[in-house]
């Protein structure tokens, strides 16, 4: 399991992470930030498979992807 967050506050909806998710789950909010863009958030958070690439790509560090660990008897 996997979850992804987003600093709405840092991110400037360049739109980068939108462009490189393969489960095309990352979209513009229509709310507002402090500095006047639509940060970017999950359309579907339960499809994340937290492959990384919207942490990868991102040039403001906007993204933070947390993964749980399975048990080895998993």
């Amino acid at each position: 399991m996997s979850k992804i967050t987003f600093n709405t506050e840092r991110c400037k909806g360049c739109e980068l992470c939108v462009s490189v998710c393969p489960k095309k789950i990352i979209v513009l909010s229509p709310e507002i930030n402090a500095q006047g863009f639509h940060p970017a958030t999950l359309s579907d958070p339960g499809k994340c498979t937290g492959c990384g690439f919207c942490f990868y790509i991102c040039p403001d560090l906007a993204v933070t992807v947390v993964r749980e660990r399975r048990a080895a008897n998993e």
